[in-house]
């Protein structure tokens, strides 16, 4: 028998799927910092791709410099030094003096999720705790697989230090069913999430309409910020187009790019303005 806090996320779920649903959900937004998430057209995400210092300083300069680009994501995992808790301090506090008010999300995005590198849970929660603890992060990432125990504790340090939370769910390979996206969605919720992430890979254009169609359910029932995404070239077109069907946030690049199908920051910008002016006069 499923206990009652899986129970009541899956009938979330399943309700949603089945179209029982509300009028359109009104976003309840998230001020991080200067940036508020949840009105207008999606905030862009720009993330690092050094390995060192320096990279990443140049990286974050760029980005400071950059007005498309709304916050920066720290990619731990691509760093040389990513497990060394005092390093990656100093570097954070540096980079956000650089970025001059724009919000940093930090992330390490492990190896069963896509990254470069494999930490340990335990570990990679002792890490996340000590970098909350420092003090630079204004937003940060946090891979759900860990479990509802550990998310639930880097949730509650996170806001202890008025810190907003990303949790995320990422398939590098496939696209879940739809009950399967609406239910990781539903559980991030419950988790107590600020911002609730899904990305997936479409094998074909369907998959792509689906990831849309979950978000776009998921609205209905949930005022969260949604980060949703088809990753590849398929999914393109969900980077651009989020704010029809109700995702807040998206990613850009500027230079390499940190997930398959991500398009230039200034491209996506203009285009997202476009769309968004289109929305609004309709």
């Amino acid at each position: 028998m499923l206990k009652a806090p899986m129970a009541l996320i899956m009938a979330m779920a399943a309700s949603v799927y089945a179209g029982s649903v509300n009028a359109e959900q009104s976003v309840h937004a998230l001020q991080v910092g200067k940036l508020t998430i949840g009105e207008g057209q999606p905030a862009i995400i720009v993330s690092t791709s050094g390995e060192d210092e320096a990279k990443v300083l140049q990286e974050a300069e760029q980005v400071a410099q950059t007005p498309e680009a709304d916050i920066l994501e720290l990619r731990v995992d691509k760093l040389a030094f990513a497990t060394d808790a005092a390093k990656v301090t100093a570097l954070g506090q540096a980079v956000r003096k650089v970025l001059n008010g724009k919000p940093l999300l930090l992330t390490f995005r492990t190896k069963p999720e896509g990254g470069e590198k494999a930490p340990g849970d335990v570990r990679y929660s002792e890490l996340y705790q000590q970098w909350l603890t420092a003090g630079f992060a204004d937003l940060i990432d946090i891979e759900m697989r860990i479990g509802e125990t550990a998310v639930r504790e880097l949730i509650a340090k996170a806001h202890q230090h008025h810190v907003a939370t990303i949790v995320s769910y990422h398939d590098f390979n496939s696209t879940p069913t739809n009950e399967a996206m609406l239910q990781r969605l539903a559980q991030q919720a419950y988790y107590g999430a600020d911002v609730l992430k899904l990305a997936v890979m479409p094998t074909s254009p369907e998959d792509v309409n689906r990831l849309t169609s979950v978000t776009w359910q998921m609205r209905q029932r949930s005022d969260k910020p949604l980060l949703t995404m088809a990753m590849g070239g398929q999914g393109t077109v969900t980077r651009l187009s989020g704010e029809i069907y109700g995702s807040n946030l998206t990613f850009g690049s500027m230079g390499s790019a940190s997930a398959p199908g991500q398009i230039d920051v200034k491209v996506l910008h203009q285009t997202m303005a476009a769309l968004h002016k289109a929305n609004k006069g309709s």
